[in-house]
C-alpha cells in the first residue's frame, strides 16, 4: 500500500509538472495575431484619403518607441527550430512585420534629423545592409530578409511581397494600419496590389499618350513577377490582371488588357513618408 500511494503521488506530481510546463509553453508562445504591432500600426499609421497610400506618424512611433521596443524583442526571441514548426503563412506574415517593424526602428534611430532612409547610409554601405537587429538567432538586416529570406528561391515565390515590404518612402506601396496574418496573408496580399496600383501618383495609363507609367519596383523586380510564382508569369499579364486598377475607362482598360501601349518606369520618391 505505501508503495501504491508513492506512485500515486509520484504520477499526480509529474502531472502538475506537465501541466505548468504547457502552460509556461502557452504563454510565452509567439503571437501569431501580432497584436501589439497591429494596434501601433491602428495608431500611427495614417490613410490617405484615396485609400491608396498611406503615412507614418513617426513622432508618435517615437512615443511609444517602448511598445515598439517589445514588439521586436519578441520577434528577436523566436528561435530557428520554432519558426520552422510554423506554416508557410505564419513565417512569411512573421517576416512581413518584421522587415516593417525594424524598418520604423531604423528610422527611429536617427528621427526627426532625417529626410530620407537613404540618410542613414553612407558611401560603404547603404541602410538596408546595415545588420542592426537579430532574427532567428543571427544578426541581420532588412536585406537579409528581403533578398536572404523572403525572396530566397522556393521559400515562398510570392511577388506580392513587394507591396508589402515597405521601405519608409513616399514611393513605397503603403504601410498597412495592421499587421498581416497567417489567415488572411493571401487577401492582405492581393489588396495591397490592388492598392498599389491604383494610386496614380505611382501607377497609372495616359490614353493620350498611350503611355503606362509604372513604379521603378516593376523594374526592379520585374523577374519576380515572370516566373509563374502565384499566378505571375510576366509583367504584361500582370498589368493586364490589373487594367481596372490601371486605368479610368472601360476603352483604356481594354488597350492595357492588350499591352497596347509604351511602358515606362517612374522615379522613385525617396522621401520620408512621415506624417506630419
Amino acid at each position: 500500500m505505501p508503495g501504491g500511494a508513492d506512485k500515486g503521488w509520484n504520477m499526480k506530481r509529474a502531472l502538475v509538472f506537465l501541466a505548468l510546463m504547457l502552460s509556461a509553453a502557452t504563454a510565452f508562445a509567439f503571437d501569431h495575431s501580432h497584436a501589439a504591432w497591429d494596434a501601433l500600426l491602428k495608431k500611427q499609421v495614417v490613410i490617405a484619403p484615396s485609400g491608396n497610400a498611406s503615412r507614418v506618424r513617426y513622432a508618435g512611433m517615437l512615443a511609444e518607441h517602448a511598445a515598439l521596443k517589445s514588439y521586436i524583442d519578441s520577434l528577436s526571441a523566436v528561435t530557428e527550430a520554432e519558426y520552422r514548426g510554423w506554416t508557410k503563412a505564419q513565417q512569411l506574415a512573421f517576416l512581413i512585420n518584421a522587415y516593417n517593424a525594424f524598418t520604423v526602428e531604423l528610422i527611429l534611430s536617427k528621427y526627426p534629423q532625417l529626410e530620407s532612409i537613404k540618410d542613414l547610409g553612407n558611401l560603404f554601405q547603404s541602410p538596408w545592409k546595415r545588420e542592426f537587429f537579430s532574427l532567428l538567432g543571427k544578426k541581420r538586416s532588412l536585406d537579409d530578409i528581403e533578398h536572404g529570406m523572403v525572396r530566397a528561391p522556393g521559400a515562398f515565390d510570392e511577388p506580392r511581397i513587394h507591396v508589402a515590404l515597405v521601405c519608409a518612402s513616399i514611393g513605397c506601396p503603403m504601410l498597412r494600419n495592421e499587421a498581416y496574418t497567417a489567415e488572411r496573408l493571401d487577401a492582405q496580399l492581393e489588396d495591397g496590389m490592388r492598392r498599389f496600383l491604383s494610386d496614380r501618383t505611382r501607377n497609372r495609363f495616359d490614353a493620350v499618350s498611350g503611355t503606362l507609367s509604372v513604379s521603378k519596383l516593376f523594374d526592379w523586380y520585374g523577374k519576380d513577377f515572370e516566373q509563374g510564382h502565384a499566378g505571375f508569369t510576366s509583367l504584361k499579364a500582370t498589368f493586364a490582371k490589373y487594367a481596372e486598377r490601371l486605368a479610368d475607362t472601360p476603352e483604356a482598360q481594354a488597350r492595357v488588357r492588350q499591352g497596347d501601349y509604351h511602358l515606362e518606369f517612374l522615379d522613385y520618391d525617396w522621401k520620408l513618408n512621415d506624417a506630419p
